[in-house]
């Protein structure tokens, strides 16, 4: 509870510094979480499955809220799902400055102005924990349309979920819906593959 209220306070004092140096209309202000609560922390991600750590809903879906006066209007909703880097290109549209080709990240610029993102797109998730659980292995999440294909650590075999119809992730359709497994399963490895092929360092 006295994290939740410095927090809190930390944010207060960003506004209130905005309102009194006349910047707040001007200046956009983005809240959001990398990871669902901790459940070991007594958090609750209701009515999302499990959380921190997990690639069920409730370890990925996060609130996510922008406020700037001057361009966002006030209490607007949008149920676009998203990816905590498509701050990044949203940032570099808004500064006037080119966006990269090459980016999997996409600029939330028409939802801030009350448009939408009709492109389809795949959310590829990947975590990599420590301890013996996980074996230093990472483990990984894809999200195409109303399919989820996960695991939880890299031992385990995939599941796959409609969340469309079944948003708690409560039936496991990998042995049911095997087309679907088997194109997501390939989809999966595309997203490995192009991330491994990343250097994290020059």
């Amino acid at each position: 509870m006295a994290f939740v209220e410095h927090m809190d306070d930390g944010i207060g004092r960003v506004l209130a510094a905005l309102d009194e140096t006349g910047l707040a209309g001007n200046t956009m202000v983005v809240f959001t979480c990398d990871n669902g609560g901790s459940l070991p922390h007594a958090q609750n991600n209701d009515p999302w499955r499990d959380g921190k750590q997990s690639h069920y809903d409730g370890g990925l879906r996060v609130p996510f809220m922008a406020r700037w006066p001057d361009r966002i209007a006030a209490e607007s909703r949008s149920d676009y799902a998203g990816l905590v880097f498509d701050l990044f290109p949203t940032f570099l549209e808004l500064a006037g400055a080119p966006l990269c080709d090459e980016l999997d990240a996409v600029s939330l610029v028409p939802i801030l102005d009350g448009g939408t993102i009709d492109e389809p797109r795949e959310l590829y998730f990947v975590r990599r924990e420590g301890g013996p659980a996980y074996g230093g292995k990472s483990y990984e999440a894809l999200i195409r349309g109303d399919w989820k294909l996960l695991q939880n650590d890299p031992y385990s075999p995939l599941e796959l979920y409609n969340l469309k119809d079944d948003p708690q992730e409560q039936n496991n359709l990998a042995t049911k819906a095997p087309r679907i497994l088997r194109e997501m399963s390939a989809a999966l490895r595309l997203h490995i593959q192009r991330a491994g092929a990343v250097p994290w360092q020059p």
